[in-house]
């Protein structure tokens, strides 16, 4: 016993000694990871970069190109050709990076970094955007609040789309000012940390005005005064406010392709079945727009259809047979079934039925199809990176396309022809048919007729791959006229998405007021107030888009 008590007496000495020195917070520190007040910034801002890339992405490429009818699916495909979506749409990614973003902007404050501040500040612009623009009014003056505890932080109020708005274009201008020096007047810029400039300022500051024009017109509806003066300041100020105007500034970010959650979407690199690339088909509406006007983008985003379909009535009856590399058949064979036989591209019709695999006459439909008769992408979207493969931001072309709107409003924002014609040559530079500028620009159709109807459309075409601008448009505008599928959800497109269901159970008194703010139309039906048929404040009274 005495042997032990010993020994018990000098573990409880060595214990004592041992957290006298060493208090229990330091203890608990992650050798292997890094502490929120004392991560360096550019640890911080690849992964709100990389990730609000890849959202802006998945938007644009996945269901958003369905609704914008640059796509349609053949398989799997409620959800992206005919909007049978679910209230689980959540925005809990957004704010993810809205929490990183937030100690991006807290640690440069801290450490005096204006360059990073200021790309803080526009990524905080872009992600807020897109909430507001997706769904509606959100959480925004008392988001992000949660660990200092209390209800009223957990579950926070929403502001107004309006009030989110103003926020965005406050936080633009003041990144304007933050992003204004030459690179060496900044300290601690990384360029290996800037996915998007390669730590230019001056970059950064262009991107952060464009976004204000993006902004400014999307309001425009609602508060036309507000964004003709902030347009009209912007264009008179090109020193103060400079903006991208070539497509060398587009903000873009490029997929590295080491894993699958790093490459472009739906590649058939590490989808090694290739069925996600297989199921999306171009969309008949974009495919016949672009035919109409002889575009040579069209080849760049499409296949040509592997088979042609040719129905002969001199053929005898019962014929159906691959000749000389098409499909030929005799009427009698095709009955009613609606099909394209265009040589070059098809296109499958939006929403057209309950199983769009047996379009074109599919020869085998079901959920791995593969048909023929239907133009795939082009192949380098089953790639997992390429110099075309990227998540495109801001863009010149968009910009270009917003100041040829605002000149036909007889805004003061430079010649709206010049500006129309500026935005079709920077998308083809972009997709490397810039060579085909000065016919194309020429084709009925494409030479100017100062209509906003006509901007848009090559604002739309121009948004491959990021139909998401193309839907906020066409809420804005009606532009352009776009109708549903027969197996739509509903006889119009939608114009937001659910608040969805977590929300609505655990913030539920917040989400139902913003909810109920909502303006019910015709095509919100049992859904009611919280439907994507319901308008936000954006288009409610607008009379758009229907």
């Amino acid at each position: 016993m005495k042997i032990l008590s010993r020994k018990s007496i000098v573990f409880v000495a060595l214990l004592t000694t041992f957290f006298s020195c060493k208090d229990l917070t330091e203890l608990n520190v992650n050798p292997n990871g890094v502490a929120p007040e004392t991560v360096n910034p550019n640890l911080v801002m690849p992964s709100v970069l990389t990730e609000t890339g890849k959202i802006y992405v998945n938007l644009g490429y996945m269901d958003i190109a369905g609704v914008m009818q640059h796509t349609q699916k053949d398989a799997w495909s409620s959800g992206h050709n005919d909007y049978d979506w679910t209230d689980g749409q959540s925005w809990s990614g957004y704010y993810d990076i809205l929490r990183n973003n937030q100690l991006l902007y807290d640690r440069a404050v801290e450490q005096k970094l204006e360059f990073h501040q200021g790309v803080s500040l526009v990524m905080k612009s872009m992600v807020y955007g897109l909430i507001a623009d997706l769904w509606g009014d959100a959480p925004y003056t008392n988001a992000l609040k949660g660990e200092l505890g209390g209800t009223d932080n957990i579950t926070p109020a929403y502001d107004s789309q309006e009030v989110i708005y103003s926020g965005i274009i406050a936080d633009l201008e003041k990144a304007n000012t933050l992003l204004s020096k030459t690179k060496a007047e900044y300290s601690s810029i990384v360029d290996e940390a800037d996915v998007y400039y390669k730590g230019d300022p001056t970059k950064w500051r262009k991107l952060a005005n464009s976004l204000l024009l993006r902004y400014y017109m999307r309001i425009s509806s609602k508060k036309a005064d507000v964004a003709k003066a902030g347009i009209e300041k912007i264009v008179a100020g090109a020193a103060q406010y400079p903006i991208i105007t070539v497509e060398t500034e587009d903000a873009t970010m490029s997929f590295p392709g080491t894993s699958d959650g790093t490459s472009w979407p739906a590649n058939s690199v590490y989808d090694v079945s290739g069925s996600n690339y297989r199921r999306i088909k171009m969309c008949a509406t974009f495919v016949k727009a672009l035919q109409a006007l002889k575009d040579p983008r069209l080849a760049i985003w499409a296949n040509k259809v592997e088979i042609p379909l040719v129905v002969d009535a001199t053929l005898p009856a019962g014929t159906d047979k691959i000749m000389n590399g098409k499909r030929y058949l005799s009427p009698d064979k095709v009955g009613n079934t609606q099909i394209d036989t265009d040589p070059d591209y098809v296109g499958m019709p939006p929403s057209f039925s309950a199983l769009p695999s047996a379009y074109n006459l599919n020869p085998t439909p079901g959920q791995t199809s593969y048909n023929p008769h239907v133009s795939f992408l082009n192949d380098i979207y089953k790639a997992a990176k390429g110099n075309l493969l990227k998540s495109r931001l801001v863009s010149a072309a968009e910009v270009h396309f917003i100041l040829a709107e605002a000149g036909l409003k007889g805004w003061a924002a430079g010649d709206a022809k010049t500006h129309y014609e500026a935005g079709i040559k920077a998308s083809l530079n972009t997709w490397t048919v810039g060579g085909n500028y000065a016919t194309y620009i020429t084709n009925p159709g494409v030479a100017f007729d100062k209509t906003i109807k006509q901007v848009i459309q090559q604002k739309w075409i121009a948004s491959w791959t990021a139909a998401t601008e193309a839907w906020f448009d066409f809420r804005r505008t009606g532009f352009p006229e776009l109708k549903a599928g027969p197996a739509a959800k509903r006889t119009v497109l939608p114009v937001r998405f659910y608040y969805m269901k977590d929300e609505m159970n655990i913030n539920a008194k917040n989400a139902t007021a913003a909810a109920d703010k909502l303006e019910t139309t015709t095509y919100s039906q049992a859904q009611g107030k919280n439907s994507p048929w319901s308008k936000p404040w954006l288009i409610q009274g607008t009379g758009k888009p229907w």
